[in-house]
């Protein structure tokens, strides 16, 4: 994955659900730095790993991600 790239954040601390964001760096003390939309303001914000859902804005075709989905 190159970053920074367009995602989804989801985060119980800051009431965020499916916010629009970009994820800029994951850092190996345990946080991920996102720009998170609010409003219409853009904020750095560090987010816990352990407490938020990082989605990829862009779904993956399962034959380009290299998955056989067995059905």
């Amino acid at each position: 994955m190159e970053l920074p790239t367009p995602v989804l954040i989801h985060n119980e601390l800051i009431g965020v659900k499916g916010g629009a964001g970009s994820l800029l760096n994951i850092s190996d003390f345990g946080f991920y730095e996102v720009n998170l939309t609010f409003g219409s303001n853009v904020h750095r914000v560090l987010l816990p790993i352990a407490t938020t859902v990082i989605i990829g804005k862009e779904p993956e075709a399962p034959e380009a991600a290299g998955l056989d989905i067995e059905r």
